[in-house]
C-alpha cells in the first residue's frame, strides 16, 4: 500500500478545504481574496496583543526595566527555536541603544558558553511555555551564582517564571496561525516587548543620535549622522582665491581645481564665492575685473559639525550646488558639494 505524505493530510475539516482548494489555483481571484483575509486576520490578531500590551503593561516590566537600569554588566539574553531568534534581535537591539548586552546559545551554554555570563550580568530567558528543557542549565547557573534572572514568558506558574527573581508575564493572547501552534503573536509580544525595554532604557539614559551613530556607524543609518568635515574638500584641494586677485587667476584656480566654483576670502575671513554663472555676467570687462568685484557677496555657508543631511537641506533650499565651509567666526575651511554629499548614500 503507498505511504501518504504526511504533508499533506489536512489536520482539520477547514484545512482540507483550503488544501483542496490549492493545486493550480495561485493566480485564481477567489484564493487570492481567500489568502488575503487570511493575512488581514493575522496581523489583526497580533495587533491586538500589542494594543492590549500597549494599554496595560505586562505583569512584572517595571521590575525588569529596573533591573536593566541598574545592571553593572551586561544584560545575556537567551532562547530556544523562536525564542532564540527574538533573543538575538533583543541583544542586538540593546547594544545598539548602548545596553551592553550578547546573546547566549542555551545549547551551547551546556557545553562551555556558560562561562560567557559574568557574576555583574543579568539574564533574560524567553520561552512561551516557560517549559523549555534546553534552557535548565542556565537557569541553575544563575542559581548557584546569585545572577538575576528575568523570564519572559505567558505562564507565571512554569518553571522558568517560578525560578526567576523577575518574571514578565506575556498576554495569553492567541497565535495568528489559525491552528493555535505556529509562534507567530507569541514571538510578535516578545519581540516588541524588547524594543520596548530597550526604548524606554535609552530614553532613562538620555541617550540620542550620537550615541546611536557611535554603535552605528556603517550602513545608511550611519551616513545620517556623518558630519560636513568627514567629506568637505580642504587644504590644497579647497579652491581659494583672495579677494584682490585678477580673473586670470581665478580663471586658474577654479579650472585647476574643477569643481566650477571658488571661494573668495581675505585675511582668510569669506567674503564671497564666484561660480560659472557669475563668469557668464560678468563677460564684459571680465579679465580687467578682481575677484572682489565678480564674486556674489555673502554666500550660504554651513558649519564642519553639521550633518551631511543638514547640508543637502541646505543646499536644496538655495538651489545650489555647493556651500564653503565656514567656522563660527567666519574662517572658510573647505568646500562641500551636492555630489560628495549623495555619495555617502546619505539621500
Amino acid at each position: 500500500m503507498p505511504m501518504t505524505d504526511p504533508r499533506t493530510v489536512p489536520d482539520s475539516p477547514s484545512e482540507a478545504t483550503d488544501h483542496a482548494a490549492a493545486p493550480g489555483a495561485g493566480d485564481d481571484a477567489a484564493t487570492l481574496a481567500r489568502g488575503r483575509e487570511y493575512a488581514a486576520g493575522a496581523l489583526a490578531t497580533e495587533a491586538d496583543a500589542l494594543a492590549q500590551m500597549a494599554r496595560d503593561l505586562p505583569e512584572g516590566f517595571d521590575a525588569a526595566l529596573s533591573a536593566v537600569l541598574s545592571a553593572q554588566g551586561r544584560v545575556v539574553v537567551g532562547g530556544m527555536g523562536k525564542s532564540g531568534h527574538i533573543a538575538r534581535k533583543m541583544a542586538a537591539t540593546f547594544a545598539s541603544t548602548g545596553t551592553p548586552a550578547h546573546f547566549v546559545h542555551p545549547a551551547e551554554a551546556s557545553h562551555g558558553d556558560l562561562g560567557m555570563i559574568g557574576e555583574a550580568d543579568i539574564v533574560m530567558l524567553l520561552s512561551n511555555s516557560g517549559d523549555t528543557r534546553e534552557l535548565g542549565d542556565i537557569i541553575s547557573y544563575t542559581r548557584r551564582f546569585s545572577i538575576p534572572l528575568i523570564a519572559v514568558t505567558k505562564r507565571r506558574d512554569s518553571t522558568l517564571a517560578r525560578a526567576a527573581d523577575i518574571a514578565v508575564i506575556l498576554p495569553d493572547a492567541p497565535e495568528a496561525c489559525g491552528i493555535g501552534m505556529v509562534p507567530t503573536t507569541s514571538t510578535t509580544m516578545a519581540l516588541a516587548l524588547g524594543d520596548a525595554l530597550a526604548v524606554a532604557v535609552m530614553r532613562l539614559r538620555g541617550y540620542g543620535r550620537e550615541v546611536f551613530h557611535t554603535y552605528h556607524p556603517g550602513g545608511k543609518i550611519g551616513a545620517q549622522f556623518l558630519q560636513v568635515r568627514a567629506i568637505m574638500h580642504q587644504g590644497a584641494a579647497l579652491p581659494e582665491v583672495r579677494a584682490d586677485q585678477e580673473m586670470s587667476e581665478v580663471l586658474l584656480e577654479m579650472t585647476g581645481k574643477g569643481f566650477g566654483i571658488a571661494a573668495v576670502t581675505e585675511a582668510g575671513q569669506l567674503v564671497g564665492v564666484i561660480t560659472d554663472g557669475d563668469l557668464r555676467r560678468h563677460l564684459t570687462g571680465l579679465m580687467d575685473s578682481t575677484a572682489r568685484q565678480v564674486a556674489t557677496p555673502d554666500p550660504r555657508t554651513i558649519g564642519p559639525e553639521a550633518l551631511i543631511s543638514e547640508a543637502v537641506l541646505e543646499m536644496n533650499r538655495a538651489k545650489v550646488n555647493a556651500l564653503c565651509v565656514v567656522e563660527p567666526g567666519g574662517r572658510l575651511v573647505g568646500l562641500v558639494r551636492l555630489h560628495d554629499c549623495l555619495k555617502t548614500g546619505v539621500v
